[in-house]
């Protein structure tokens, strides 16, 4: 039977676990979605905008691992750009679909709208060369070889890339295809000698720490991470970007890392220890509060998804899985139970008649978290104090601290409410944050998904006012006050929500309680009057960029 471009490339996304694809109809790229609408296993989750399309593409990829999205040409496929350099800067393997004109018409080069009326078609393919990792135009002839082999590239590079679908092309029947193999393994020469030199670091060492990174997430390290410090028996922590890759409540996990930012006592076992493994380690502002982390190179074991770097000499070829394995067959174990260290938000604290605080409501959002629960965190106060907040065994956390794109959490949370339909999710997201893809509630209500919806209305932009030391009360950190209820409402057309507003500790508690309890979407307002209320984290940065 005949298969045609579009029928093998859903075959090929089908393959590798996606049911459903996000996107945004354009004549363009009807061949693509009437072949998607008759195909049979996948699904297309329309989206409100192709920016939020890509977000939610990249929310589900969190959840399952790999994701599509569908645009049109030019239009459609820049409003989603942002959501692609989004996904290449925090390790998201993405299929970006554009479907674009007949190509008889763009080797004519015909002035077709949505073009730039100056006959190149192919300018945004090349734009798309620098935010991805293979940006290819798909023909008939080449697509049994080009569509396999930039799903191989997604994969193992965890980058976006880019399919650009000439229309004409989709329904012709596809040319030869070839199954891509998976790139080589690790060059033992090169393993064996960061082993030795870092046995070396061990043999020295009378205390070792264990920190987990960024790309321990997204390579699918956090077994093997366990495994190694169970072995070793060594406290371990976790990076602000490496938050959820490894389990909180494990009695060797002792807090998040933050240099002079965080908790003290989990900066002084790190800093003070002899050794650090250091597993998918990112050395961005972000993650190392503002360069405030004081981590020693000359005694640290970085574990790199290809390479490892011992005392600052670097290994190439190396893949982690096979280093992690490694450094687990040595002796090294150290004596005794791990120290535990508290959270800051273990107590619940505040008077119920009290106004809502950061102190106070921080606690009650740790109280309420469950096994399993999949959370996504927008940028701003939140991110910093979500940070700190202690999680379950099995939980996800979904929040951006490299691209930092605002906006991005509400229609990532639909992307991972449709991947993890068996777990219960959760958005916590700032009203200015919200302003942004508002639209993507729509989507979240149509698509039946039943996530617990916290916005913090903190009077503006308050991580604007903490990052602006000299302007906190700029009149540009104001944001207009929406009523958020009704406009829920409206999206909801008809449909019953949970909807309320809190202002004290204990509106907050009896909203927690109803929500959880509630069969659909919930949305909690919480009234921050403040707008300098902030967590500890976020008073620690302005305390340090005061200094500096």
């Amino acid at each position: 039977m005949t298969v045609t471009v579009g029928e093998f490339l859903f075959q090929c996304l089908e393959r590798e676990g996606m049911t459903e694809i996000f996107g945004v109809p354009g004549d363009f790229n009807f061949p693509l979605l009437d072949t998607l609408e008759g195909y049979e296993g996948i699904d297309l989750i329309d989206n409100r905008n192709e920016l939020n399309a890509g977000y939610a593409a990249d929310g589900y990829a969190h959840v399952k691992g790999m994701a599509a999205l569908i645009t049109t040409f030019d239009v459609g496929e820049l409003s989603a750009s942002n959501a692609i350099a989004g996904a290449y800067s925090e390790n998201i393997p993405l299929i970006h679909i554009v479907g674009s004109p007949d190509s008889n018409d763009q080797k004519a080069e015909r002035k077709i709208h949505h073009s730039l009326m100056n006959g190149d078609f192919d300018v945004f393919r090349k734009v798309h060369e620098h935010i991805t990792a293979y940006a290819v135009k798909i023909t008939a002839d080449n697509a049994g070889i080009e569509i396999p082999r930039a799903i191989r590239i997604a994969k193992e590079n965890k980058k976006p890339v880019y399919l650009d679908f000439p229309m004409d092309q989709v329904l012709e029947p596809v040319g030869p295809s070839k199954d891509e193999e998976n790139e080589e393994g690790t060059d033992s020469e090169p393993l064996h000698a960061a082993l030795e030199q870092a046995k070396q670091q061990l043999d020295q060492a009378g205390n070792t720490v264990l920190l987990v990174d960024f790309n321990t997430l997204r390579y699918d390290l956090e077994s093997h991470v366990q495994a190694l410090a169970e072995k070793m028996n060594v406290p371990v922590a976790q990076m602000l970007q490496g938050k959820s890759g490894f389990d909180e409540e494990h009695p060797q996990y002792i807090g998040m890392y933050a240099g002079a930012l965080g908790d003290q006592d989990v900066r002084a076992k790190v800093e003070e220890a002899d050794c650090i493994i250091a597993v998918g380690l990112l050395w961005s502002d972000f993650n190392m509060a503002k360069y405030t982390a004081d981590l020693d190179t000359e005694k640290m074991i970085v574990v790199h998804p290809r390479s490892m770097a011992v005392a600052e000499r670097e290994y190439e070829n190396i893949y982690a899985v096979d280093a992690l394995k490694a450094l687990q067959e040595w002796d090294y174990r150290e004596e005794g139970a791990v120290e535990r260290i508290t959270s800051i938000y273990d107590e619940v604290v505040g008077a119920p008649e009290e106004k809502l605080a950061a102190a106070t409501y921080y606690p009650r959002f740790q109280n309420m978290l469950k096994q399993d629960d999949v959370m996504i965190i927008d940028t701003g106060t939140l991110s910093y104090g979500m940070s700190q907040v202690r999680l379950p065994s099995g939980a996800l956390f979904i929040s951006h601290g490299a691209w930092q794109s605002i906006g991005y959490a509400t229609p990532a949370a639909l992307g991972a409410a449709i991947a993890a339909d068996e777990r219960r999710v959760l958005l916590f997201i700032g009203e200015g944050a919200l302003q942004f893809t508002v639209q993507e509630l729509s989507s979240l209500i149509e698509n039946g998904c039943k996530p617990i919806i916290f916005i913090l209305n903190n009077q503006g932009y308050t991580i604007e006012r903490y990052l602006n030391i000299d302007h906190p009360y700029a009149d540009y950190n104001d944001i207009p006050r929406w009523d958020h209820m009704t406009l829920a409402a409206g999206f909801a057309g008809g449909r019953d929500l949970f909807k309320t507003e809190v202002r004290t500790n204990g509106e907050l508690d009896e909203a927690i309680q109803q929500a959880e309890q509630y069969d659909g979407m919930s949305l909690v307002e919480l009234i921050v009057t403040d707008p300098m209320d902030a967590p500890e984290y976020l008073h620690n940065l302005r305390e340090n960029e005061k200094e500096g």
